[in-house]
């Protein structure tokens, strides 16, 4: 059952790749309206935008899959899930606040590399390698800082009003926290039963190599699409 779960997540992501232009951190045509011509402080729609976002997000799924995969604990998984948010959040609202764009192409494939680096790293393929094992805290929150400047790049492009600012970001990063514990509860419940199946550990290596691919999908996607419309 796992290897076909693999399998259609891979053929979605696959679908849902071109049917628009960068993706990852985009946000719905009307949400972008919405954003465009609101003015003042709005936070439960925020709030919802952001648990919106990260719900939908696939790269933030498939990373934080990723960063969870073989941590078994609550303290570990709410460590790791704590750096990633700290990264995320700082970067998100400094971005938007201080105006920092990047280019959304090069930044989302930065993230798509955070999936193929963490898919490695659980592959085991650092210690064959290179025999050194990296920070995995600290890698974990350096691309929490890259998926948080995904984003503030998207809500830059939307000209956001000034007016509300500070309160309508918290609130989105609020949301985006919301929406991060949901999708973690799910993975953590499905893992949960997944690691009781004697087959565990045979397809959690052919999913991690599902990672990787889907991973470098993801960069080869945002890098092709950088030079088409450079």
């Amino acid at each position: 059952m796992a290897r076909y779960c693999i399998f259609l997540s891979v053929l979605a992501l696959v679908l849902i790749l071109p049917a628009g232009g960068a993706l990852a951190h985009a946000v719905a045509e009307g949400d972008k309206g919405y954003i465009q011509e609101i003015t003042g402080v709005h936070l439960i729609p925020f709030i919802y935008l952001g648990a919106k976002h990260m719900v939908t997000g696939y790269d933030h799924i498939l990373f934080l899959l990723g960063v969870i995969f073989f941590l078994y604990r609550l303290k570990d998984i709410g460590l790791y899930v704590t750096l990633f948010a700290i990264g995320h959040s700082t970067t998100m609202l400094a971005g938007v606040y201080f105006n920092i764009g990047i280019n959304s192409y090069i930044i989302d494939a930065i993230i798509g590399l955070s999936v193929v680096y963490k898919a490695l790293d659980n592959l085991g393929a650092y210690q064959r390698w290179f025999g050194a094992q990296p920070n995995t805290k600290a890698a974990t929150l350096i691309f929490g800082f890259c998926h948080g400047f995904g984003l503030s790049t998207k809500i830059i492009d939307y000209d956001i009003s000034p007016d509300g600012l500070v309160p309508n970001l918290l609130a989105f990063n609020v949301g985006v926290e919301i929406g991060q514990i949901l999708a973690l509860s799910v993975i953590f419940i499905a893992m949960s039963y997944w690691r009781r199946k004697p087959s565990f550990w045979r397809q959690a290596y052919t999913a991690n190599v599902a990672m990787v691919a889907a991973g470098f999908l993801l960069m080869g996607y945002q890098i092709t699409g950088y030079f088409v419309n450079a």
